[in-house]
C-alpha cells in the first residue's frame, strides 16, 4: 500500500487527469448507464448517486449486482470535508476499499443538484497508466516460490541451532571432554549460521511474502546481503579464532591453515566494508 501511494503522489496530477477525462468521456446518465460503464471500465469498482440533501438516492452499482438497501441513508459525514475543484470533480486520498481489500480512489462528480460517486481500483489505474507493473496471477506464483523458499531457509536454520544446542549439551550434562573447546566452538558456529540463515527467510518472507513490494527499493537488497555477509563473518572469525587456539595447544599442523583463514576473512571485513561505504555514497547521491 505505501508503495501505490507513494507512485500515485509522484504522479499525482497525470492520474487525476487521467480519472477527471475518463469520467467525462462516459455515457451521460451515469446510472442508467451503470452496467455499461462497469464492464467498459474495469478500473471502477461501483457507483451511486447522492442528491444536495446528501441523501443516496440509486443504489449501490457493483459489477455483478445492485444493492437497495442504502437508499435513503445519509452520507453527510462523507461530503464534510469534500471540497470541488473548477470542473465540479472531487478526488479522495488513496484508502483500502471496504469491499474489494485494494487500494483505492474515491471520485465524486457534481451535476447539478446532484453528487455522482465512483469508486476507482488505485492500482489498476496506475497499471493502465504504464505507472506500476503488477499481475495478480504472477504475485500469487511468486509469493507462492519465496514462501516456500523461505520455509525451507527457516527449517535449515532451526535445525543448524538445534544441532549447536545439542553439542553444548553434550558438553554441559555429559561431560564431554575430548575435544572440549572444539566442541564449544562447533556449537558457536553452528547457531551463528542458523540465526544468519533465519534472518535472510525472515527478509525474505517479510518483503516478498507478507509486504510485496510494487516499487522496489533499490537498497533494500544490499542491506539484506549486508547483514547475511555480516553473520558468515562472524562465523569465520569464530573459526579462525578455534584455529588459532588449537596451534596455542600444540597444534602447529594448522598454522598453515590458520594463516590462509585469517588472510581469507581480513579480506572479506575489508570487502564488506567497501561494500557499505559504497552504498552510503550512493544513497547520499540520491538524497542530494
Amino acid at each position: 500500500m505505501k508503495e501505490v501511494i507513494n507512485i500515485y503522489k509522484k504522479h499525482k496530477a497525470t492520474v487525476d487527469e487521467f480519472i477527471i477525462t475518463m469520467i467525462k468521456n462516459l455515457p451521460k446518465n451515469y446510472i442508467e448507464n451503470a452496467h455499461e460503464i462497469l464492464k467498459n471500465h474495469p478500473n471502477i469498482q461501483l457507483l451511486y448517486a447522492v442528491d444536495n440533501q446528501y441523501k443516496q438516492i440509486s443504489p449501490i452499482i457493483c459489477k455483478k449486482r445492485s444493492e437497495d438497501g442504502n437508499i435513503g441513508s445519509i452520507k453527510e459525514h462523507y461530503f464534510s470535508k469534500v471540497v470541488f475543484n473548477n470542473e465540479n470533480f472531487y478526488i479522495s486520498n488513496p484508502y483500502i476499499h471496504y469491499r474489494t481489500g485494494k487500494a483505492s480512489l474515491s471520485v465524486v462528480h457534481k451535476i447539478n443538484d446532484v453528487y455522482y460517486v465512483f469508486d476507482l481500483n488505485l492500482i489498476g489505474l496506475l497499471e493502465e497508466l504504464r505507472l506500476m507493473e503488477y499481475n495478480s496471477i504472477y504475485d500469487k506464483i511468486k509469493r507462492t516460490v519465496y514462501f516456500v523458499a523461505a520455509l525451507i531457509l527457516a527449517l535449515v536454520s532451526i535445525t543448524l541451532i538445534l544441532y549447536g544446542a545439542y553439542i553444548l549439551g553434550e558438553v554441559v550434562f555429559f561431560k564431554s571432554e575430548n575435544n572440549l573447546l572444539h566442541n564449544i566452538f562447533q556449537s558457536i558456529i553452528s547457531v551463528t549460521l542458523g540465526i544468519a540463515i533465519y534472518d535472510l527467510s525472515s527478509q525474505i518472507f517479510e518483503h516478498e511474502v507478507l509486504f510485496t513490494s510494487f516499487a522496489k527499493e533499490e537498497d533494500r537488497q544490499y542491506k539484506i546481503l549486508g547483514k547475511f555477509l555480516t553473520s558468515i563473518i562472524i562465523a569465520l572469525s569464530i573459526e579462525t579464532l578455534m584455529v588459532v587456539f588449537k596451534i596455542v595447544l600444540g597444534n602447529y599442523e594448522k598454522m598453515l591453515s590458520a594463516f590462509w583463514l585469517l588472510i581469507g576473512t581480513t579480506f572479506m571485513f575489508v570487502g564488506l566494508a567497501f561494500f557499505y561505504k559504497i552504498i552510503k555514497e550512493n544513497s547520499c547521491k540520491e538524497n542530494d
